[in-house]
């Protein structure tokens, strides 16, 4: 099939979605129902592409949330007995049913996001992986330790937490989702998910498939809804025990607060701004390929992307020259064309934030080196952009933008570059280019960031921890360090009969 043939399909097969998926409109999934808001109230959404109208969804309130928490409360008294062994064979079933779906998910995902149909089509791959990943882990998931002492055999076991709610950002929502789903299943917690308002399309898919599955009614639940009700609703119901949070800092810190009147546990995976360090020994062929891929794919919607390039002075002149012209040769277009690299940003009101900045840029002495520009009339598309002869105090070095925007900053010598790369609030992830291996450890060791790859673009491997410090979040998810979040441990004392028990209240002879 040629590119021209490819869009075309994808293009005929968004038309049938949005007649028979679409247009009956979006609703909640609670207890094993697809229901209507209690109030009965809805809200639009809207195509990236044209601003158009794509979906009507149920707009859920306080009485929604409650009617979920209360379904993931009872499901809870019988999925946390049900073994590990049963739990993986439905989550592969899960991980098989998004396999089979994955061109629909890619479609609807582009449709909702804006995202290019070209990285969505990784989005059910992904999904299926964590749903597999943690469906292998099930079985062990309650497994503890055994910590013998004199006198006493002590060991712990791990238990689900409990009812859990999970809230996920409108940037690739789908393998979001699972990532956060998929361990809270495979610990044996239930689950009310509440996605973004701006992309509800795929979340709804998701439980679907799940249901056909098998999984039980009321194991996983779905409110859509805005922030400061359904959301705020989430986070201090009494019957949800933790909160799993993907997005914005601000917003981490008020669930933070909503949560501490029923002290609940809470995992932020929340902003950055993210420095990738490039020194002038570095192979620089690479090191642009990654630079470039890490901050302009995805629209630049991606916490992770490198948003600040930290050159070193004697190539920064040559190097940005290099971006730019990359950045130049971008496509931008249409999201469900397979040659499209950059599609619409997501939404109009940030579609805003981003153009705001190139203003920003200019006010503080940055130049524009390559876009700064929307593109075309009517949508959310904007030129993947660069910025020079910026300083780390800047606004755009400072403040994350999350959009196709590259900042880039020279530094003189390593310490330098290790100051101005940890001279922000965040600390999510880093990126070192160099073939000094010495200074690579050392660097990777004083960045202020809970993720680095050396000599690399970010490659996720599910086992190790993904989180941040600073304003970029709180816990770690992979491996087993998702169940730290999702499981409490229990330790058990039982004694060997040998140790002497102190006495009081003995009378004397």
């Amino acid at each position: 099939m040629t590119q021209s043939e490819a869009a075309t399909a994808n293009h005929d097969l968004a038309a049938q979605l949005r007649e028979s998926r679409l247009k009956p409109g979006i609703r909640h999934f609670i207890g094993g129902q697809w229901v209507d808001s209690v109030s009965g109230e809805t809200f639009d959404t809207h195509s990236p592409v044209d601003n158009a109208f794509l979906v009507k969804t149920a707009r859920g309130d306080a009485q929604d949330i409650d009617r979920a928490a209360k379904a993931a409360w009872d499901a809870f008294q019988t999925w946390r007995e049900v073994g590990g062994a049963e739990r993986r064979r439905i989550m592969h079933k899960i991980a098989d049913l998004i396999e089979k779906r994955a061109q629909e998910i890619a479609v609807l995902e582009s449709m909702d996001t804006g995202q290019a149909i070209r990285f969505m089509k990784s989005a059910a791959a992904r999904g299926a992986e964590n749903f597999r990943f943690y469906a292998d882990r099930a079985p062990a998931a309650q497994d503890g330790q055994s910590l013998p002492t004199t006198g006493f055999i002590n060991y712990s076991i791990r238990q689900p937490i409990g009812p859990v709610g999970v809230i996920t950002p409108w940037n690739t929502p789908f393998m979001l989702s699972t990532w956060k789903i998929a361990p809270a299943l495979a610990a044996g917690c239930t689950v009310v998910h509440k996605p973004a308002e701006w992309s509800p399309v795929s979340a709804t898919l998701l439980a679907e498939i799940m249901d056909e599955a098998g999984l039980p009614k009321g194991v996983h639940n779905l409110v859509h809804g805005f922030g400061e009700s359904a959301g705020k609703t989430l986070t201090e119901h009494p019957l949800i025990k933790a909160v799993a949070f993907v997005g914005e800092t601000t917003t981490g810190s008020h669930i933070m607060r909503q949560g501490a009147d029923t002290l609940k546990r809470v995992h932020f995976e929340l902003g950055g701004k993210n420095p990738v360090v490039v020194f002038d020994d570095a192979d620089l062929d690479k090191a642009l390929d990654a630079v470039v891929f890490m901050i302009y794919s995805l629209n630049g919607e991606r916490c992770t992307s490198s948003s600040r390039v930290l050159i070193q002075e004697g190539i920064y002149d040559e190097f940005t020259r290099r971006i730019a012209e990359r950045a130049g040769n971008i496509r931008v277009g249409d999201p469900l064309d397979p040659e499209t690299e950059v599609g619409p940003l997501v939404h109009p009101r940030h579609f805003e934030k981003v153009m705001s900045y190139f203003d920003k840029a200019r006010e503080d002495g940055a130049t524009v080196a390559e876009g700064g520009i929307r593109v075309g009339e009517t949508g959310n598309f904007v030129r993947p952009t660069l910025f020079t002869g910026a300083r780390n105090d800047m606004r755009i070095a400072q403040e994350e933008i999350f959009g196709p925007v590259l900042t880039a900053i020279p530094f003189k010598d390593e310490a330098e570059a290790l100051s101005i790369a940890n001279d922000v609030a965040y600390g999510l992830a880093g990126y070192i280019w160099t073939n000094d291996v010495t200074r690579a450890h050392r660097f990777a060791h004083g960045l202020e960031a809970g993720m680095i790859w050396v000599n690399s673009e970010n490659v996720r491997h599910l086992p190790t921890p993904f989180g941040g410090v600073k304003n970029s979040g709180i816990g770690r998810d992979g491996g087993d360090y998702s169940f730290e979040f999702y499981m409490e441990t229990k330790n058990i004392a039982i004694s060997l009969g040998t140790h002497k028990t102190a006495k009081l209240g003995v009378k004397k002879e």
